[in-house]
C-alpha cells in the first residue's frame, strides 16, 4: 500500500500526469492503482431500455463508441435500469478497472438537448417502477449521507465541445430522482469524486415515437457524446 506521508517518493517515477496525481486521494491504493487513476481508461456506462420502450439511445451510443477517444481507452458497461443492481455493477466496475474518469449516460425523454448534470441528490422517488419492479418513494440512497454531491467532471469543457460539434447542449442542475440520479449520487459517494465523475442525459430519438415530446437524431446524440468524451479525455492530459 502507498504510505500517505511518503507517497510522493513512490509516484514521482510516473511518466506523466503528476499534476493529476496531486488532486487524487491515494490512501489505501497500491502504486499500480494510483498510476491507473491517471493513465487508466474512461469508464462509460449506459442503460438498457425501460418503461416499455424498445430501445435506449444511450445503449446505442455505447455500442458505437470506438475503443479509444482522445487517446484514452474506453471501458464500457451496460447497466440494468434498476436502483440496486445499476449502482452495484457500476461501482464494482470502478473498483475493477480503476478508471481515470467516469462518464455515465442516461435518457431524459422530456429534454431536447444533451444535458450534463451538476448534482446528484441523496433521494429516490420513482414515478414508475424500475425494471425489477421497485418503486421507492422519498427514500435516501445512502442512509446518513449528504443531501447532494457535486459532479467532478469538466462540465464547462463538455458544453463547449458539444456546442462546437453543432449539437444542442445545456447544463442541468437536476438529474431527476429515478435510477439516473441514483447512479450519479452512488458513484460520487463511492469514489469520493477522486477522479472526474459525472452524468450526461440525452434526449429520446425520433424512432421512439414519443408524442408531443422533444427528440434528437441519433447521429447528433452520438456526435455530442463523442465530443463530450473527447473533452473529458483532453482534461486528463
Amino acid at each position: 500500500m502507498i504510505d500517505v506521508k511518503g507517497k510522493w517518493a513512490l509516484i514521482t517515477g510516473a511518466s506523466r500526469g503528476i499534476g493529476r496525481l496531486a488532486a487524487l486521494d491515494y490512501a489505501g491504493m497500491t502504486l499500480e492503482e494510483a498510476v491507473s487513476a491517471v493513465e487508466g481508461p474512461i469508464l462509460v456506462t449506459a442503460f438498457e431500455p425501460f418503461g416499455g420502450d424498445k430501445l435506449n439511445p444511450t445503449q446505442l451510443v455505447l455500442e458505437r463508441l470506438p475503443e479509444k477517444i482522445g487517446g484514452r481507452r474506453l471501458e464500457n458497461v451496460l447497466l440494468p435500469v434498476e436502483f440496486g443492481r445499476s449502482r452495484e455493477i457500476a461501482c464494482a466496475a470502478y473498483d475493477r478497472v480503476r478508471p481515470a474518469a467516469v462518464v455515465m449516460l442516461g435518457l431524459a425523454g422530456t429534454r431536447g438537448e444533451i444535458t450534463p448534470e451538476t448534482t446528484g441528490r441523496n433521494l429516490m422517488k420513482a414515478r414508475i417502477p424500475d425494471n425489477a419492479g421497485y418503486q421507492p418513494q422519498d427514500l435516501p440512497i445512502a442512509e446518513g449521507g449528504p443531501e447532494e454531491l457535486a459532479s467532478t467532471f469538466p462540465i464547462d469543457a463538455i458544453i463547449a465541445a458539444v456546442g462546437r460539434a453543432g449539437v444542442p447542449c445545456r447544463i442541468s442542475h437536476s438529474a431527476g430522482l429515478y435510477v439516473c440520479n441514483s447512479l450519479l449520487f452512488s458513484m460520487l459517494w463511492h469514489n469520493g469524486g477522486a477522479v472526474p465523475t459525472g452524468f450526461i442525459h440525452v434526449p429520446a430519438v425520433p424512432e421512439m415515437g414519443y408524442a408531443d415530446k422533444p427528440s434528437l437524431a441519433f447521429d447528433d446524440i452520438y456526435k455530442g457524446i463523442a465530443a463530450a468524451l473527447e473533452a473529458v479525455a483532453g482534461e486528463l492530459k
